[in-house]
């Protein structure tokens, strides 16, 4: 029996959803869903997102509205509940992205390069796309109606950038007037049980000093709810125009770890957990050891640069078998979405943390059985793994505790953002080539995963261009041990 389908006249200018693959054999494959198709409404409601797509999606009988060719159809069909429908859309928003009203000195996106993919250029303070993805918002732009939908919905973890909770010097750093009370809704978020992951971007002469110490008071008398707060160092390339702006001194730096730990203690003893973690970042720019493994615990903030060293040096050592892995989120909700399921892969895109952070620390790793990009040497070849600087730092000592005169650490110096930004997540293909073009032919060349979005880096160049073959490898330690194996 075939589909039903019916078709309208001239179309809606409801937002759609551009559909960009069809799983061959699923029940959008079966009743003629095609690539190219927009996705207008389910069951007759129009879609503001994934999150709504996957709700009215998950039923047995559903409509499909799509626009095609200039011409509105509908498709009617009929599935187990819960059967993924087999849809993959461009983006995960399909109405308009919220963008963010704020002007914090320390935006990254403020000290990005010209000549970067125009999408990398979006500043965003969207909670669905904290959700989806697991991007910092500051709350600024947040409404009842966005409260009631998280609620209503289990829009449960969100992130949330705190900074500072002293509501001046919040809204100093924002540079937003409503800075200073957009944490009442932190606080309702933490009232209706929503996970609520907090960050601190910490700005030399602004946030630090007595004002983080304020801040991590001000989380544990007003917050203590949230599931934990990381603490992560300014990044500052050689594009900003900020002023106030500059890397901390090792010193700074120092102090900060201190002030964390300190107030780790406290956190514990009052709360039970440590609660505040300082980013892997801290550590090597303080020049102090990093905390053993047991202080992580699940590795829960990984995401956000926080023991990053320990589990990838536990997935190298081989004491664990699975791989965390790199897996930034920032501007991953740009350039794609998933196709079923709320919560998104963040192992492509090239840019993590959010508001001014830049994270990525380990540099390679190897998917086994991964190809080259184009014909190159064999496994039997010299080892050349590309990382960043700070990367390098790490890698270095675990590459050397293997005793392999054939395996190296190959440092990209990061010129195209410049400044203190040294991670290897921030590798664009103008560094790696000149890097490459110094390098000796006929080696194997290991390219970390998170440095690419859809294939590409962040100039746009791709891997197959770079002047020696490289092999593009999942960035963890498990999958660095099975290359080197």
């Amino acid at each position: 029996m075939a589909p039903a389908r019916r078709y309208a006249a001239p179309v809606s200018t409801t937002p759609g959803a551009s559909v960009v693959a069809v799983v061959e054999g699923s029940p959008a494959h079966a009743v003629g869903v095609q690539v190219g198709d927009e996705l207008l409404a389910v069951g007759g409601q129009p879609l503001r997102d994934v999150i709504e797509y996957q709700l009215l999606t998950d039923a047995a009988e559903v409509d499909l509205r799509l626009l095609r060719d200039g011409s509105e159809l509908t498709l009617e069909v009929r599935k187990a509940d819960g059967v993924p429908l087999g849809i993959e859309v461009a983006s995960a928003v399909f109405d308009t992205v919220r963008t963010c009203d704020n002007h914090c000195e320390f935006c990254f996106i403020y000290q990005l390069p010209p000549g970067m993919r125009r999408s990398l250029y979006l500043k965003d303070d969207d909670y669905r796309l904290s959700f989806l993805y697991g991007n910092f918002t500051t709350l600024t732009r947040f409404t009842e109606a966005d409260l009631e939908r998280v609620v209503t919905e289990g829009l449960s973890p969100l992130y949330v950038s705190i900074h500072a909770t002293d509501p001046e010097v919040r809204t100093d750093m924002l540079r937003n007037r409503r800075g200073a009370m957009s944490l009442r809704w932190l606080r309702a978020l933490l009232d209706h049980g929503v996970e609520v992951h907090g960050q601190v971007v910490v700005c030399p002469g602004l946030n630090d000093g007595a004002v983080l110490d304020d801040t991590l008071a001000g989380v544990l008398d007003e917050y203590p709810e949230l599931a934990d707060v990381a603490v992560v160092p300014l990044g500052v390339s050689d594009h900003s125009s900020e002023e106030r702006m500059r890397p901390h001194t090792t010193a700074e730096a120092l102090a900060v770890v201190e002030t964390v730990e300190r107030w780790q203690a406290t956190f514990q003893e009052v709360l039970g957990h440590p609660m505040v973690f300082a980013a892997d970042e801290y550590y090597l720019l303080a020049e102090r050891p990093f905390p053993g493994a047991e202080v992580y615990g699940d590795f829960g903030m990984h995401e956000d640069g926080i023991g990053m060293f320990r589990a990838f040096e536990a997935e190298f050592e081989g004491r664990t078998d699975s791989g965390i892995g790199v897996q930034p989120g920032f501007f991953a909700s740009v350039d794609g979405a998933p196709a079923e399921g709320y919560r998104a892969p963040r192992g492509e895109p090239a840019l993590a943390g959010a508001c001014g952070v830049s994270a990525g620390l380990p540099a390679a790793g190897a998917e086994p059985g991964a190809t080259p990009v184009r014909l190159g040497p064999s496994r039997s070849a010299p080892v050349g793994i590309l990382t960043g600087g700070y990367g390098a730092r790490v890698l270095t000592p675990l590459v050397e505790s293997l005793g392999r005169p054939d395996v190296r650490v190959v440092t990209v110096e990061n010129r195209w953002f410049g400044g203190n930004i040294a991670v290897a997540g921030l590798m664009v293909f103008d560094d790696v080539a000149r890097t490459l073009e110094g390098e000796p032919e006929g080696h194997r060349y290991l390219l970390p995963d998170v440095c690419l979005s859809g294939g590409r880096f962040l100039d746009g160049g791709v891997p197959a261009d770079l002047p020696r073959p490289v092999e593009v490898v999942r960035t963890d330690g498990v999958a660095l041990r099975e290359a080197l194996s």
